[in-house]
């Protein structure tokens, strides 16, 4: 019999899995990196233009001007303007494509894969032949063909972006539907009679959405370099600043003025390193059989 007088260790509580989730991001130190250089551009992305409010298309000093001269810190561009302006102006636009273009991925990939993962048979048939096709057209030129027929407006290279790369999207989900579908919690809810679009998305998807997660950060990143690819090609709004279209306005300088086109590509070269770290951190995180050790 126990001693009433000694008192008993304390019960810990049972941690959520978001709670250990991100603890183990926490614990991931080029995750937390990837998340603080991320942090600073989005805030720099939001707050960056109030604080430099000078027109990224201004004409305001003699055009190759070097970084440093006449208080230009990042220098100005062959038509002289401020190229500091620009990198600051053109992140918002940058990370609205990315995010926007990973948007759409996610839309078109979840919805294919859980359908076909869900229902099997033909349905599943018909859409993984669909998947394919895509998936063998060369994404690029795809989408290159698309902004050539429709205008190289902002709306339209996002949806060109994101009609290119949701296939790998489609294929996880529907791996994890396959997986899921199966389990004796979906069965029970079978069961009781739950209609299909409840089990795809209130029971299945909340549980698959792991993997999904890792592979929308990692989309935004693709979004992009997919966009100053394009940019680079001269498939871009004028009317607007991006990274991207900074690297393709000077393009034909690059061997006179490298750092026109260097510095839009180490601000790219940086943010989709920094979603890449935070996507491999989400990874660890998010996966059971990595917490568990």
């Amino acid at each position: 019999m126990s001693d009433p007088s000694i008192p008993l260790p304390p019960v810990e509580k049972a941690r959520s899995p978001l709670s250990e989730a991100w603890e183990m991001f926490r614990r991931n130190h080029s995750a937390m990196a990837g998340l603080v250089i991320l942090t600073f551009i989005v805030l720099g992305a939001i707050f960056g233009p109030m604080l430099y409010p000078t027109d990224p298309f201004d004409m305001v000093w003699a055009p190759f001007s070097p970084p440093g001269e006449e208080g230009y810190l990042l220098g100005t561009d062959y038509l002289g303007r401020d190229l500091m302006a620009q990198i600051i102006h053109g992140a918002r636009v940058t990370l609205i494509i990315g995010l926007s273009a990973a948007i759409v991925t996610i839309v078109i990939g979840v919805t294919i894969g859980a359908l076909a993962g869900f229902y099997r048979g033909w349905v599943e048939e018909v859409l993984m032949r669909i998947t394919e096709f895509f998936q063998v057209l060369p994404t690029l030129l795809f989408s290159m063909v698309i902004v050539a027929l429709f205008g190289a407006t902002l709306p339209m290279i996002t949806f060109a972006i994101g009609i290119v790369s949701w296939t790998a999207v489609a294929r996880i989900t529907r791996a994890e539907f396959l997986r899921i579908r199966e389990l004796e919690y979906v069965t029970a809810s079978r069961a009781a009679g739950a209609p299909s679009g409840k089990l795809m998305f209130k029971v299945i998807l909340p549980n698959a959405a792991p993997p999904i997660i890792v592979q929308s950060a990692l989309m935004v990143g693709s979004a992009i370099l997919f966009e100053a690819g394009l940019s680079f090609l001269g498939l871009t709004d004028p009317n607007i600043v991006s990274w991207g279209q900074i690297i393709g306005s000077n393009r034909q300088y690059i061997l006179e003025s490298g750092y026109t086109v260097t510095i839009p590509g180490l601000a790219i070269f940086v943010t989709v390193l920094a979603i890449s770290l935070v996507g491999d951190g989400l990874n660890d995180a998010l996966n059971p059989k990595l917490r568990q050790r």
